[in-house]
């Protein structure tokens, strides 16, 4: 099964996009969800809303959010038919007179029976399962196909997918990027699979055009390839995904491959989440410009921003939470779903300055509402810290190579102060201007001084990190008592 093309998702005027929208939207509601999902059948009963009076986008406010905390029973949340209900519908009658009853069963198994999962990482709560059918999977092919087109992939491209082969969208998206636009790609299944060193090796003798990895991965991979006197002179795409790209991290990236002889590479970042389904990419722009923000595909997804605080919709542009509702899923499905991912420049609907594709784009930084954590320091008891500022001073810091900042009770007494030590890789110059300036700079910025700075080499970094070892390498570590 392929996804119809159209040809709207990026040319269309704001006008179209909404209209088109919320026929989707109706359409999806209407004949799919509220029929087929335990939930949401529930929800729109509880709530006394007729799904028929959802019309357009706009409409959604009428509905409560999703949260994480919602999906406990993940299978109420699949879209599963009633088969009595299901052959009634007008769209299904359509089917047997165009395709005969056989025909006709093929195509609704293709869209509603769940063939496929992945699952969120279960760093915070329990993996939670979602399901995909033949249907959301021609979808993750055609938004992986248009990943790889904003991010001017070549027909000719060879390209790495370092990403750790697990059950979690960032390499199945990547996969899916590679089959849908027919470039050759080859998965390593990141540092689990083969160790950097087999990753290195791997890339020496493939000569890739681009790499897809998340960005600590590969920032030890650029490096120990450094060391190991390696020419990868042909890379001009590094696609990133999985953790947050701060301008700090892709100046430090850009310059590890110049070391390798790639003069001129492009630093993409994408953003994407296990309940979405799908990633979204930045187009590639010139460094004095900056990232253009993430390309939305208006026909399977519709984005809305909140003040987080009260719930209600911000302007575009404003900052505020990423809530997400799809317009053609099956299988798993949520809908108004708050991520609690805030996004500081909000959603614009403008046309990109550097591609001019008139799709949906969100701007800015993107940060977890959960990086925001309670400490005790000093005599200041329940101090909230913004990890995310945090991890944007450290990667900004010139001479810095790489970093891991620990949390522990002082003494490793569950009743003292929480302390905060920077374990610090430098990457030439004096050790005590470095410390001097990552203190100063952390001072500067969040009014917080680290406990220790603490150095150490690049082998040692990599066990701290866990590269090769974890799925998402260990900037950030709480050892402190629960």
């Amino acid at each position: 099964m392929k996804y119809k093309r159209n040809k709207w998702w990026d040319n269309a005027s704001q006008d179209e996009i909404n209209h088109r929208q919320s026929r989707l939207l109706r359409q999806f509601i209407a004949t799919r969800l509220v029929p087929f999902s335990k939930y949401y059948r529930g929800l729109f009963q509880k709530e006394g809303i007729d799904a028929n009076s959802i019309r357009s986008t706009d409409d959604l406010v009428k509905l409560p959010f999703t949260s994480k905390s919602d999906l406990g029973e993940t299978r109420d949340f699949v879209i599963i038919p009633n088969e009595a209900d299901l052959k009634k519908q007008p769209s299904t009658l359509l089917k047997v007179l165009r395709h005969g009853p056989a025909g006709a069963k093929r195509l609704l198994e293709e869209e509603l029976r769940p063939i496929f999962m992945t699952s969120t990482t279960g760093r915070s709560a329990a993996p939670v399962p979602f399901f995909y059918t033949l249907q959301d999977l021609a979808n993750l092919e055609e938004g992986g196909r248009r990943l790889m087109e904003i991010s001017k992939a070549a027909p000719d491209f060879k390209v790495v997918n370092a990403f750790p082969f697990a059950p979690h969208l960032a390499f199945w998206q990547a996969h899916y990027a590679s089959t849908g636009a027919d470039i050759f790609t080859l998965s390593t299944g990141g540092g689990k699979v083969m160790g950097t060193d087999g990753n290195v090796r791997v890339i020496t003798k493939i000569n890739p055009d681009a790499i897809i990895a998340m960005p600590t991965f590969l920032y030890h991979l650029l490096q120990q390839a450094i060391e190991k006197g390696q020419q990868w002179s042909n890379i001009k795409r590094l696609v990133l995904g999985g953790e947050k790209v701060p301008q700090g991290m892709r100046r430090k990236l850009r310059d590890f491959c110049g070391e390798l002889g790639a003069s001129q590479v492009d630093i993409i970042s994408t953003y994407g989440f296990t309940e979405g389904k799908m990633a979204w990419a930045e187009c590639p722009a010139p460094v004095d410009i900056g990232p253009s923000g993430f390309h939305i595909y208006p026909d399977l997804a519709y984005i809305e921003i909140i003040d987080s605080e009260t719930g209600e919709r911000v302007p575009d542009g404003h900052p505020g939470e990423v809530v997400f509702t799809p317009l053609q899923s099956r299988g798993s499905v949520v809908l108004r779903y708050r991520t609690g991912d805030l996004v500081d420049g909000g959603l614009v609907r403008e046309p990109c300055p550097v591609c001019g594709r008139t799709c949906p784009r969100l701007i800015g930084k993107i940060s977890r509402v959960t990086d925001i954590r309670r400490l005790n320091i000093d005599k200041l008891k329940g101090t909230l810290v913004d990890f995310n500022a945090l991890e944007n001073i450290l990667d900004d810091t010139e001479g810095l190579g790489a970093w891991q900042l620990e949390l522990r009770k002082v003494n490793d007494d569950p009743l003292d102060l929480d302390e905060m030590i920077i374990h610090v890789v430098p990457i030439n110059g004096d050790q005590s201007a470095l410390k001097k300036n990552i203190i100063q700079k952390l001072k500067a910025s969040t009014d917080l001084s680290p406990n220790a700075v603490k150095f150490t080499d690049w082998d040692s970094m990599r066990r701290m990190h866990g590269v090769g070892v974890e799925l998402k390498e260990q900037k950030i570590i709480d050892n402190r008592p629960p």
